[in-house]
């Protein structure tokens, strides 16, 4: 009999779909800022990558999804 191997579920299988609104409020707890997002479904989007938000003025846009991020705080 074949042994079937068992899969840890990632954490973000649970998560919220990914790129889902174009406008996301971010806080500085949230630093650093990446799109998608830790708490967005990874397996549905583009790859992550990371966005300098507070070197841009509090905003930055996703070069993959052009969601755009503001720091609120």
């Amino acid at each position: 009999m074949a042994e079937t191997a068992q899969h840890d579920v990632p954490a973000t299988a649970n998560a919220g779909p990914a790129n889902a609104s174009k406008r996301y409020e971010v806080r500085r707890a949230d630093l650093p800022l990446s799109c998608p997002t830790p708490a967005m479904a990874l397996w549905n989007s583009h790859p992550r990558v990371y966005l300098p938000i507070e070197k841009n003025g509090g905003e930055a846009q996703c070069p993959y999804c052009s969601a755009q991020f503001v720091l609120v705080d």
